[in-house]
């Protein structure tokens, strides 16, 4: 409100209608940020079992192992995933805006290259594979340009789409409520407990790992 006020002010000051903007001599309040929220190892591994055979579960797999943001996911085609290398190409995110979805670059501004695991693969390649069959029943051929998380017909799926259908689907199993950019927290947070521990000299430990 205190930002709103401001330009609203500061484009009479340009129309001459004010000598100088009020709002400029106000400390703007301190924004409180919300409190970051996570499932540990155990409740991630409930999730996905839950949401298995459900449409939130590859987006929930690829933003809670591989840390894919929300628009990403929206964007991901098939050309963009190699299971023989393991790796995903994050090359587009799929913006939500008034007038529809809009395709643009990532928020860092670059392509980058996302690593999954085995785990991860085998599930993309069944999730393909099913994909696959589900559009042929409907006369339409899957591509590299078709979008892994997609409607029944092959067409995107927006990212607000994914938002209410992770507030529906969470309800029904009763985790403690988290966002769903919150996924991509989580996967930084498991990869930071998983992270090895540096040999120190004077300790001697070794590496901690998670499977």
């Amino acid at each position: 409100m205190h930002r709103v006020l401001h330009e609203a002010l500061q484009q009479a000051v340009i129309w001459r209608l004010l000598a100088n903007n009020p709002a400029a001599f106000v400390k703007p309040p301190k924004v409180q940020r919300a409190e970051m929220k996570t499932y540990d190892l155990l409740q991630t591994a409930e999730l996905l079992a839950a949401l298995r055979g459900n449409r939130m579960f590859i987006p929930t797999l690829l933003a809670g192992l591989c840390g894919l943001r929300r628009g990403e996911i929206a964007a991901l085609r098939w050309r963009h995933v190699d299971v023989g290398t393991g790796h995903i190409l994050i090359e587009q995110s799929a913006e939500q805006t008034h007038a529809g979805v809009r395709y643009k670059p990532p928020k860092s501004g670059r392509a980058r290259t996302v690593a999954m695991g085995a785990t991860v693969a085998a599930e993309l390649r069944a999730h393909r594979l099913a994909q696959v069959q589900a559009l042929l029943s409907i006369g339409v051929r899957l591509t590299e340009d078709t979008f892994v998380v997609a409607q029944a017909d092959g067409s995107p799926v927006q990212p607000n789409t994914l938002t209410h259908n992770w507030v529906i689907e969470c309800a029904k199993i009763g985790l403690p409520r988290i966002r769903f950019h919150d996924m991509r927290h989580t996967h930084a947070t498991l990869c930071l407990r998983a992270a090895p521990i540096p040999k120190s000299p004077a300790s001697g430990w070794g590496t901690a790992r998670w499977g």
